[in-house]
């Protein structure tokens, strides 16, 4: 289990017990599919979205482990988009180890892919009621869409912050939203009480990707698990970068230029945004977003989730990979 958690015993304990079920899920008789599925669920992560999903039920009436199946889902539905995410980008590391496209090859990365896609409905179907694949439908439709806005925008040096916004809303946002409220609908709580998190959740996100925008800055690439600069090496241009564009410097305008960016240029790249101030101003409204979160945790009913929720929160800003 990642050490993300290792402050909160009790849900750590809780992520163990669905990390069980998605190795459980992830399990099938053809020999390479089993090997690369239990490749990916051992491959951590922070677990976040299942986090969130529990979290969410914790504000209900039924037990927390009966919503194991649903935040084990939500976890998959996530490795699924990484691995068509990294195929995309041609990425060698992931979370510290070797992608399932770079170790496999790209068509076996795309069948694994869709395989956990389809599992996770099948999961929904036979354990819950129509409600949650209607919602989690919506947010993959989102992330999708979102992460097709943002390749259509690369190399793009007139990005605006606004649309920035926008993509990552879609992409990274919707789904860490709909896991928090659809743990809270299926513990119980009322439609109205899950849209209350489903925008504490949207803010959460927004501040969650722009910290991890800003990491592909400064990180630390140990901590981190990939090679800093990756998103610029995609011509991906993230906050801290429209940040700094909008001072209009030349000599970043020069660097940006380049037909390619080699590891050099990526560093110039780099030390240029920060020194134009990019990633602090992101480092600010990432602030604000977790200001908005909390504001709106601290008018939910007091109760065990709620404090797990403003501890996620602060967590999530804090962090370092």
């Amino acid at each position: 289990m990642n050490s993300f958690w290792q402050e909160n015993p009790r849900m750590i304990n809780h992520l163990f017990e669905v990390n069980g079920v998605i190795k459980n899920q992830m399990t099938v008789k053809q020999e390479k599919m089993n090997e690369i599925l239990q490749d990916l669920a051992k491959s951590g992560g922070k677990k976040i979205r299942p986090g969130l999903c529990l979290i969410g039920a914790g504000f209900g009436s039924k037990s927390i482990e009966s919503i194991y199946p649903l935040a084990a889902v939500v976890e998959m539905l996530h490795l699924a988009t990484l691995v068509h995410d990294d195929i995309i980008d041609d990425a060698v590391h992931r979370r510290g180890m070797l992608t399932t496209q770079q170790k496999y090859g790209k068509d076996y990365a795309v069948y694994t892919g869709d395989y956990i896609f389809t599992k996770c409905f099948e999961i929904l179907a036979q354990n819950y009621e129509l409600h949650h694949m209607r919602e989690l439908s919506r947010a993959v439709s989102r992330v999708c869409v979102g992460e097709i806005e943002q390749f259509d925008a690369r190399f793009n040096a007139h990005d605006s912050v606004k649309k920035y916004l926008k993509i990552v809303g879609a992409k990274t946002s919707a789904l860490l939203a709909t896991s928090l409220a659809i743990g809270a609908y299926e513990a119980g709580c009322q439609e109205s009480f899950c849209k209350k998190l489903a925008k504490i959740g949207l803010h959460l996100g927004n501040a969650f990707q722009i910290i991890d925008d800003i990491l592909d800055y400064q990180g630390d690439v140990s901590r981190v698990g990939k090679t800093l600069g990756n998103d610029l090496k995609q011509g991906y241009y993230t906050l801290p970068l429209i940040y700094a564009l909008k001072t209009k410097d030349p000599y970043l305008k020069q660097l940006l230029s380049c037909e390619t960016y080699e590891d050099d240029v990526i560093q110039k790249i780099i030390k240029r945004v920060d020194e134009l101030g990019g990633i602090q101003q992101a480092a600010e409204l990432a602030k604000k977003y977790t200001r908005k979160s909390l504001k709106e945790i601290a008018a939910l009913p007091a109760c065990q989730a709620r404090a797990d929720l403003e501890w996620l929160v602060k967590k999530l800003l804090e962090r370092d990979h």
